[in-house]
């Protein structure tokens, strides 16, 4: 595994720092409610990937792989909770009348990231790539989970600063029901591989 870590740095550094599904719910939400009430749902998704990644090493992928029904079912099911979270993020009106909008918190962010199809293939991939024939599956499992993990909160944070000061030129209504539904369809854009996988 020694031999490997440099590798699995890039990989991380790769796979967490491109755009995908998680950047651009961090970037939205930090652009429509700044970086602190972002927090949490950062937090989430780095909980999330971090488990996922865990679990996929530990044995998840062969399951998933194994089990067509599973596998499908986490691909529509996660490409509808994608759906869902465009539109919350469409409607996003933090600057507006309602009093009620809020950042996707933890629970939601780590939900999220378990339906996240590129969370999937890059936990997979790690698995797939990172894990040695009889080496210690759990010490591997773990080492790779938090590898990537620690990437996925510096993805998050530097997304939700990026989101921070785009933020700043949404004072207009208009601008901010534009760049939302702009942030809306790259997050259901980002759902066309899932039917071709």
């Amino acid at each position: 595994m020694n031999g490997l870590l440099g590798p699995l740095v890039l990989f991380a550094a790769a796979v967490t720092l491109t755009p995908g599904p998680n950047v651009v719910l961090v970037t939205a939400s930090a652009a429509n409610f700044g970086f602190r009430r972002t927090v949490p749902q950062m937090l989430g998704i780095t909980f999330g990937f971090g488990t996922m990644v865990l679990a996929t090493g530990l044995g998840l992928a062969g399951v998933v792989h194994a089990e067509p029904r599973l596998h499908a079912t986490l691909k529509y099911a996660g490409a509808a909770y994608l759906l869902y979270l465009a539109w919350r993020i469409a409607r996003a009106d933090a600057g507006g009348a309602s009093s009620r909008a809020r950042p996707i918190g933890f629970v939601e962010a780590t939900l999220f990231t378990w339906m996240n199809p590129k969370a999937w293939v890059s936990a997979l991939g790690a698995a797939a790539a990172f894990t040695t024939v009889g080496g210690n599956l759990l010490l591997e499992s773990a080492l790779i989970a938090g590898v990537l993990a620690a990437f996925c909160l510096l993805s998050a944070a530097v997304w939700a600063g990026f989101g921070t000061v785009i933020g700043r030129y949404l004072a207009n209504p208009g601008v901010r029901r534009i760049f939302n539904w702009s942030m809306a369809g790259l997050l259901a854009l980002s759902l066309i591989p899932v039917f071709w996988l």
